[in-house]
């Protein structure tokens, strides 16, 4: 019984990323783009191994794992060859050290202190930690990212910084009707082109991801300018806690 219910969902992650894929690849042709344009993430919060991996055979090379202690336990059961491994969720500084090194980027930077114990920890270890500063788009206190107007000054900061470069922006809108979501994503287009065009010499600052996006308004988000989506739910159904 236990592995036809393993088959079924693997059967389904084929269907929904088949579903998603064609998504996106509208979505991106409304906005002018190639669908090649657009970094499709499965994001894998509670998802066990098995399934993972099953989403990398199918395809998915770009994984986001929300907390340091989730991503480093489930590291060694999966099959990475190829993949590229973002920590998407909030930071704390003591656990910075645990994850410089093990993924290829930083989603969440949000704060000057965050950037200098990143920088720090890079720097030990001799490499150079990619990074999206994490916008607080809506100005909600429930979430984590710098504020909307201080987002340009904390990534010159943090280019300043050996260790660490400056990738582009990821952002969490909150959650509203179309039109206003819209409104949100295509702030964050504007802020994400403006910081590209008064950058464009800066060696540490490469604007280059506009992460934004989840299973409930990717279509969306890549219509705004999104190059980069977060999906969990519908990839692999129902989050088990």
């Amino acid at each position: 019984m236990e592995n036809l219910s393993i088959e079924k969902r693997f059967a389904d992650i084929e269907a929904n990323l088949s579903v998603i894929r064609e998504n996106i690849a509208v979505s991106a042709e409304k906005s002018g783009r190639s669908p090649s344009e657009v970094r499709l993430m499965a994001v894998t919060k509670t998802v066990e191994p098995v399934f993972i991996n099953h989403a990398i055979k199918c395809g998915i090379d770009l994984i986001g794992e929300n907390k340091v202690q989730e991503f480093l336990s489930k590291e060694p059961y999966l099959e990475l060859e190829g993949v590229e491994c973002h920590l998407i969720g909030h930071l704390q500084t003591n656990k910075v050290r645990q994850i410089v090194g093990r993924v290829d980027m930083i989603q969440s930077l949000d704060s000057i202190r965050l950037a200098e114990e990143i920088s720090k920890q890079s720097v030990k270890n001799g490499l150079v930690t990619k990074c999206l500063v994490e916008v607080n788009v809506g100005s909600e206190e429930s979430k984590s990212g710098v504020p909307f107007d201080q987002a340009e000054a904390l990534i010159e900061r943090a280019s300043a910084m050996e260790g660490l470069k400056v990738c582009g922006l990821m952002a969490i809108p909150p959650i509203c009707g179309s039109f206003e979501l819209r409104k949100y994503f295509e702030k964050m287009r504007s802020l994400f082109i403006d910081i590209k065009q008064k950058n464009v010499d800066n060696d540490n600052i490469d604007m280059s991801v506009l992460s934004m996006g989840m299973s409930g308004d990717y279509q969306l988000a890549v219509e705004c300018g999104a190059n980069l989506v977060r999906i969990g739910l519908a990839v692999f159904g129902p989050r088990i806690y």
